[in-house]
């Protein structure tokens, strides 16, 4: 089975609207010791998306694995290492056919029952949340706790990825909660190679 590091820092392009500062952000998760990173971007073309993903791939070469968050085609024209669909992209199975069975693929869930559903396609990993509150998206779902990381983990074996909310403040929580991994993107932001460094050592 797949082991996730404790860590899944995702890189949202809404973060650092020039691709030079995006990439200076990976390059700093990067060198902090981050070894996956999900690049997402919510409101590029696909030759935007595709071009700043292989710029990804240049800089980070394979010492991170590299998710590409929504689209399938995408991923594997820039080589990445997976994809991650949400409730509303493409659905688990059809990701897969895109992307073959070597690469990773994993699926948002916001409640019991997604989870029920995700565990019972292809998909490598599950993601959970929000945990806690978040600013990342414009109409999020409903917060479902830390007690909601517990419910999850009870309904699947497959690595558990929680999202929403998470913080340095907060992350140990989680994990003891029952998440294999966090997934972070606002916590990274301002100073990504120090932000992460202490996520790592929170994260043990």
């Amino acid at each position: 089975m797949l082991r996730l590091p404790r860590l899944y820092a995702i890189l949202d392009a809404s973060c650092a609207p020039e691709i030079s500062s995006l990439m200076a952000m990976a390059k700093a998760l990067s060198d902090a010791g981050v070894t996956l990173l999900q690049y997402r971007n919510k409101s590029g073309n696909a030759r935007e998306m595709l071009e700043a993903a292989e710029e990804l791939k240049r800089i980070l070469g394979t010492s991170v694995k590299l998710i590409m968050n929504d689209r399938a085609d995408l991923a594997v024209m820039a080589d990445f290492d997976g994809v991650h669909v949400g409730q509303d992209d493409l659905s688990p199975e059809g990701a897969r056919k895109v992307i073959g069975p070597g690469r990773w693929l994993g699926v948002s869930t916001h409640n019991p029952e997604q989870v029920r559903v995700a565990d019972s396609t292809s998909a490598d990993y599950i993601a959970v949340g929000p945990v806690f509150a978040t600013a990342s998206k414009v109409k999020p779902d409903p917060v479902i706790g830390l007690e909601g990381v517990g419910r999850a983990r009870a309904l699947t074996r497959k690595p558990l990825v929680a999202i929403g909310g998470i913080t340095r403040a907060n992350c140990r929580s989680v994990i003891e909660a029952g998440a294999d991994s966090v997934a972070v993107i606002s916590d990274l932001v301002r100073e990504p190679g120090k932000s992460a460094e202490e996520f790592l050592r929170i994260l043990g």
